[in-house]
């Protein structure tokens, strides 16, 4: 199996690790120290994307600014392609990849592989604590380490497709409010909702002085959360008693296997190269994702 990385920066360098694992052959488009780590690591290392040799996939790891512009010099090859989220930042770009590269190209969704949101997923849709009311995420830390963009659209694409993974359908953006200093942007609480259905509150930050990662699932009997992205177990909790203000609550901890979700995408995808299944967020949910984004930043005046 032979696989193209297109850039091997700060995250690119576990996608090379990740895929090197899966026992596949790996080309890599890289410059400068970044050629130098992809070489040691075992791949082989080219300066353009022309250069590539014919390959069985790609996968692009470059900055979210540059997404667009990688995957139209990559479609005319007709190799299948797996892009780091988002699909892009312009929302009909996206609707063109997405019609251009269907069937062959796929974004990297990580939290849809996560185990403690399936096992979420698992929740609303067995109805185990009754029908699902409502979603709350948090996402926030300090600080941002991508200059090409803001953190909206680092942070908030996970969120959206957790609670596409959840729900098993998108909602509707209906209000969001963003969090400025000046006009630099510090994060976004949008909310969106399904007529008759259940809704979803996203908060995603860049000055939190705490790394905060978490999904609450709130159904008619009960909540359940995952805590944070490495947490072993979901936390399940009854609703209190209608009359009684002052008992405390009945928790429940469930085991998780804490497993990398990044592994379990790239293993999708080299299995779909190998006449599998398609892996999850194909480019046409992506383009959807990349416009409800759009959307929220409209709704917060962005």
């Amino acid at each position: 199996m032979n696989i193209g990385l297109v850039g091997c920066g700060r995250w690119g360098r576990y996608i090379l690790r990740d895929l090197l694992s899966l026992g596949a052959s790996v080309s890599v488009v890289a410059r400068g120290d970044d050629a130098s780590l992809a070489k040691e690591a075992g791949a082989q290392v080219v300066a353009r994307l022309d250069d590539l040799p014919p390959l069985d996939g790609i996968v692009v790891a470059t900055p979210t600014t540059t997404h667009a512009d990688v995957i139209e010099a990559l479609l005319p090859r007709g190799t299948p392609i797996y892009c780091e989220k988002p699909l892009c930042d312009d929302a009909e770009r996206a609707r063109r990849l997405a019609a251009a590269g269907r069937g062959r190209l796929f974004v990297m969704d990580k939290w849809r592989y996560h185990l403690g949101v399936l096992a979420l997923a698992d929740i609303a849709r067995s109805g185990e604590l009754g029908p699902a009311v409502g979603l709350r995420t948090m996402r926030v830390g300090f600080g941002h380490s991508h200059p090409d963009t803001d953190c909206i659209w680092t942070l908030l694409p996970h969120d959206v497709v957790i609670a596409r993974e959840i729900f098993g359908r998108s909602l509707p953006p209906v209000a969001a409010v963003a969090d400025c200093a000046g006009t630099d942007i510090m994060g976004l609480t949008a909310m969106s909702a399904a007529a008759g259905g259940p809704w979803h509150i996203a908060e995603v930050g860049m000055r939190s002085p705490e790394r905060r990662r978490t999904v609450t699932l709130l159904c008619r009997d009960g909540v359940a959360t995952l805590e944070d992205a490495y947490a072993d177990h979901l936390v399940i909790m009854a609703n209190p008693a209608r009359d009684d203000a002052e008992s405390k609550p009945r928790i429940a901890r469930r085991a998780l296997k804490v497993e990398m979700p990044l592994l379990a995408e790239l293993s999708a995808f080299v299995g779909f190269l190998n006449g599998g299944p398609p892996p999850k967020s194909p480019a046409e949910e992506a383009a959807e994702t990349v416009a409800t984004i759009v959307q929220f930043r409209r709704l917060a005046g962005i």
